[in-house]
């Protein structure tokens, strides 16, 4: 019994360190995308700056 039970226990272990620690990849548009709305909100970001700084 303690057996089975160390056994189901060291399987559940593995199997959730090996599903957790894996990254999604991310396809060459998804990329682009990310890069798209970065640049967008520095963008909108040294607008509210510069707009701060004139008032």
């Amino acid at each position: 019994m303690k057996k089975i039970v160390y056994a189901l226990v060291f399987m559940f272990s593995i199997s959730t360190v090996f599903t957790s620690c894996r990254e999604e990849k991310k396809t060459p548009g998804e990329h682009i995308e990310s890069a798209v709305d970065d640049a967008g909100d520095a963008i909108e970001d040294a607008g509210d700056e510069l707009e701060d700084a004139l008032e």
